[in-house]
């Protein structure tokens, strides 16, 4: 654990795309949990007017931005997949901003006495958090699942699938540094079960008792 994170510790969800790991996340929310979305968070911090979207801008220039002036995320996606070097300079403009967010996050919630949260970030290990992040949650599912759910949730073809899947690190890789494992592969109340089951072993390895966050009724 990082030691400027102090009393709350921030453990770590992350895995592939389409894998299920907002769904994870949703389930420990539903706990009480608090969960740092780094998607949200990157959202947050390119709203219109902002100096993250200003940096974008300078970057990748306006056709970016959508007619109201927000960021196009899509269009920002199209030019970055498959585009190393644009990927990189979008992380190096994105990711100082989104953990210093984070912290400020994490601050408030020190503030309030929250014992346990948890970051949710489909980029985690390769961003070099895994260590400050621990318990690691990986969620894994079958490859051929991870693309029908991005088909079905997205509206991808085979090539943008492709391109997102290549800009992470393979599955076996994060695997091979998690702490606790939730394989996708059956209904969604097979993952919540997984899912709670996960967040136990969590709070267990952190000495926070689990009934401090129940499992809904």
């Amino acid at each position: 654990m990082c030691s400027s994170w102090r009393r709350v510790h921030v453990f770590g969800l992350t895995g592939g795309f389409a894998s299920g790991k907002s769904t994870v996340a949703r389930r420990f929310a539903a706990r009480g949990l608090p969960v740092l979305d780094a998607d949200q968070l990157a959202r947050e911090v390119v709203t219109p007017g902002s100096e993250g979207l200003r940096a974008v801008t300078e970057a990748f220039g306006k056709d970016v931005l959508d007619a109201g002036g927000n960021l196009d995320r899509k269009a920002l996606g199209e030019r970055i997949f498959g585009d190393e070097d644009a990927r990189r300079r979008l992380e190096g403009i994105l990711h100082p901003r989104i953990h210093a967010l984070m912290e400020a996050k994490k601050n408030e919630l020190e503030r309030v006495g929250e014992a346990v949260a948890c970051y949710e970030a489909p980029l985690l290990v390769e961003v070099g958090l895994a260590d400050e992040l621990r318990p690691l949650v990986v969620v894994v599912a079958p490859p051929e699942e991870q693309i029908r759910r991005a088909k079905a949730r997205d509206g991808l073809g085979e090539a943008a699938i492709e391109a997102r899947l290549s800009a992470q690190l393979p599955i076996s890789t994060k695997l091979a540094v998690a702490d606790i494992v939730v394989e996708n592969s059956g209904s969604i109340a097979e993952l919540d079960a997984r899912a709670d089951a996960a967040l136990d072993a969590a709070l267990t390895r952190l000495g926070v008792p689990v009934e401090r966050y129940p499992r809904p009724a």
